[in-house]
């Protein structure tokens, strides 16, 4: 029985693993959600200029499936011309931990390469 219930959470494990991944995965994700953790409410045009590199087009789709995801809050502005600003939510906030973890990492990884 106890194989069972390793064999259960092992699974759970899996999964949680494979969720947290689908949803931060892209090239893009965790750059927009540390520009907005870093700058606080950004508009669509300054993420755009932060994020070099990424088209209009992938940067709405990754805003909407962050959005989607409950990650960020979207709000259209009553401004002329309207405005849609980005920010984190509080469940973003726990992504925290893991994106410094992976800086951490990167940085650590990159001077271990260029030592080699």
């Amino acid at each position: 029985m106890a194989t069972r219930k390793n064999d259960t959470v092992s699974k759970q494990t899996i999964l949680a693993l494979r969720d947290a991944i689908e949803l931060l995965s892209g090239k893009w994700k965790f750059c927009i959600l540390n520009h907005l953790r870093t700058n606080g409410v950004m508009r669509f045009k300054d993420l755009q200029e932060h994020a070099k590199g990424i088209s209009p087009k992938v940067l709405s789709k990754e805003l909407q499936e962050l959005e989607d995801n409950l990650l960020i809050t979207r709000t259209v502005n009553s401004t002329k011309p309207i405005t849609v600003s980005y920010s984190l939510t509080e469940h973003a906030l726990e992504s925290y931990p893991v994106l410094e973890s992976l800086i951490e990492f990167g940085q650590k990884h990159r001077d271990k390469i260029k030592d080699k």
